[in-house]
């Protein structure tokens, strides 16, 4: 994979990746998908999308830039 992002898109990617798996380990520790079975499918989206959104800020690679989808960062 080849770099696509610089270092703006690489913080923004590590904020809003500290963000999200913050929302889903939050709601994870609450209890809140104790009752029905979509909410840990959430749980897990969010989890999963905070990781790969750290993975983007590491390997500086965003995966909408390398499908040929501009983004202003």
């Amino acid at each position: 994979m080849k770099s696509n992002i610089e270092m703006n898109g690489r913080i923004a990617r590590a904020i809003t990746g500290a963000m999200t798996l913050g929302a889903g380990v939050a709601c994870w520790r609450l209890g809140w998908p104790a009752l029905a079975g979509w909410r840990w499918t959430l749980v897990g989206f969010l989890v999963f999308g905070g990781l790969f959104q750290f993975y983007e800020a590491v390997t500086a690679w965003c995966v909408t830039r390398a499908c040929g989808i501009k983004t202003r960062m």
